[in-house]
């Protein structure tokens, strides 16, 4: 079955030829990490079967968070981790995105203009929970990932969904409030909040003068969507947080000439096919790859680490809200810790053990000790 690294091995090169320096330096590095994944070009990983003693070799990964083949156990890793702090309550999913007429400049400005999405689409959801109106208080916890990606990978997109808890500490911290059932806050405030907020930004980053004539004029969406208790909008976004652009799965067939993938259109149940040829294919990925260290996924209120108010007190306060005890809400909502499936021998199923690693000259960097052999002497 082909891939977006198979595709990639086959059209990167000739991009890379063409464009030459002209590619930015982040973008070369990436191309060439996932070409160069898991075909052993940056060393290896010897296994043994303990029960057949068969030996496998696997290409080493390159790790890059780019890559497909390298973020698949993190997709699920990250989704059992978020599904452990889901509250019992109602969830929203806030998105923020621009004008299609600022894309242009977000793409040639990414850190600057993604971080102009985050900020004030953060601080649009703080002020309005804030106000009396809506929850009445600033104790509140939500996280946000960034897309720029539509449907299909050759669009650039950029948003951000924020997944809001319908809810929030009281300010003095004592009990929890609730928003009302399926409304968090009005779209049309927010839009207007966002906008200012979003131009602020830009004005910071020395942006403002670049933006588009007349763009601040246009509809900006804001859209707001309950969501029920959030486990469904979370396998949503899992897949979108530790990949670019298209999965492996998408990809139909990869050519000399093309490649072949499948999109699902917006209101659609049915994916289509769609053809790209192999130069169009790598600028449409790359187009997608974020800055060196870019934060892609950022936590907000009693959902950060740093936040004074924890997650757990915060559970207890709904749990009292609800009218639980403390063990009935942890029993029921506590999720069982999924364990990483162990490697299995392709010929016997047997348990495979790692026994030796290489780096990409071949020599050992690592390698399993012999099992220590129980003395042969006998008695005195």
């Amino acid at each position: 079955m082909s891939s977006v690294a198979d595709a990639l091995r086959q059209h990167a090169p000739a991009y890379l030829e063409k464009y030459g320096e002209r590619v930015p330096l982040m973008h070369r590095k990436v191309l060439m990490a996932i070409m160069r994944c898991r075909t052993g070009e940056l060393g290896s990983l010897i296994y043994q079967c303990k029960s057949c003693l068969a030996g496998h070799w696997v290409g080493r990964s390159c790790g890059n968070r780019h890559c497909p083949n390298c973020q698949k156990e993190k997709t699920q890793a990250w989704l059992d981790a978020q599904s452990q702090k889901l509250l019992p309550i109602e969830h929203f999913v806030v998105t923020f995105t621009v004008p299609s007429e600022l894309r242009s400049l977000l793409r040639k400005n990414q850190r600057a203009g993604y971080d102009a999405i985050f900020s004030a689409g953060s601080q649009t959801i703080r002020t309005l929970l804030n106000n009396d109106k809506n929850l009445g208080s600033d104790k509140t916890g939500f996280f946000g990932v960034l897309h720029t990606w539509g449907r299909d990978p050759k669009d650039y997109h950029p948003h951000v969904h924020f997944v809001v808890p319908g809810g929030g500490v009281s300010r003095d911290g004592s009990k929890w409030l609730q928003v009302r059932p399926g409304k968090l806050f009005h779209p049309l405030p927010a839009k207007m909040l966002y906008k200012k907020l979003f131009v602020e930004a830009m004005r910071r980053a020395g942006l403002y003068n670049q933006m588009p004539r007349g763009v601040l004029k246009r509809d900006w969406v804001v859209n707001i969507k309950p969501v029920g208790g959030g486990q469904a909008v979370l396998k949503y976004l899992a897949p979108y947080v530790y990949r670019v652009a298209l999965c492996d799965n998408r990809i139909v067939a990869v050519d000399d000439r093309r490649v072949v993938y499948r999109v699902k259109p917006s209101g659609k149940e049915r994916c289509v096919t769609r053809h790209a040829d192999g130069e169009q294919f790598v600028r449409s990925f790359v187009q997608h790859i974020l800055p060196r260290g870019f934060q892609k996924i950022r936590y907000y209120g009693w959902m950060s680490p740093n936040c004074k108010l924890q997650l757990a007190d915060v559970r207890w306060l709904v749990w009292l809200w609800k009218g639980w005890t403390y063990w009935l809400g942890s029993a029921m909502f506590q999720p069982e810790p999924r364990q990483r499936p162990k490697a299995e021998c392709q010929r016997c199923g047997g348990e495979l053990e790692l026994m030796l690693i290489t780096n990409q000259v071949g020599a050992t960097i690592w390698q399993r000790r012999p099992a220590r052999q129980p003395s042969q002497r006998g008695p005195p």
